[in-house]
């Protein structure tokens, strides 16, 4: 099951909030995609929520976006800051890239984010969304996923 930000929002808006929260906070963040041969490639991007979307913008023939368009299977790590302290918890969304190629939806979107067009833009639909944090001493490990209720994971 996929699902859009918003309806991750209005399933579980206290951790959506959280989410966002960490993406916000940090410009630049690390995106996975598979290569042609089936390996990881990590990039960095920038992470934004234009319209209540999480969107990804890509220059024009990008490899990451070549990859997103070849197999739309993606994950995308929040910056965790500086030092170790994970401060604000470590933030991870998966799923699909939808590319958008309505240049009516593109153009409404380009002016959102105050980027000039050309670039490729992609809609994430999410399959999981984890949130791992450092509270009282545990590692506490958050794990949502589309149709059910947030599991929570701690250990000492």
């Amino acid at each position: 099951m996929i699902t859009t930000w918003a309806d991750f929002q209005q399933a579980e808006p206290e951790l959506a909030a959280t989410v966002r929260a960490r993406f916000e906070q940090y410009t630049h963040h690390v995106l996975a995609t598979l290569r042609k041969d089936g390996s990881p490639r990590l990039t960095g991007l920038e992470a934004k929520f234009p319209l209540d979307e999480l969107v990804l913008a890509m220059m024009p023939d990008s490899r990451k976006a070549l990859d997103l368009r070849r197999d739309p299977r993606f994950s995308l790590l929040a910056n965790p800051g500086e030092g170790t302290g994970m401060g604000g918890g470590d933030v991870r969304v998966s799923g699909r890239a939808v590319e958008v190629t309505d240049q009516e939806t593109l153009d409404r979107f380009a002016k959102e984010l105050g980027a000039p067009l050309p670039f490729h833009l992609f809609r994430l639909e999410l399959t999981e969304v984890v949130r791992t944090s450092v509270e009282d001493d545990e590692l506490v490990v958050r794990t949502w996923q589309p149709g059910r209720p947030v599991r929570t994971i701690r250990r000492t």
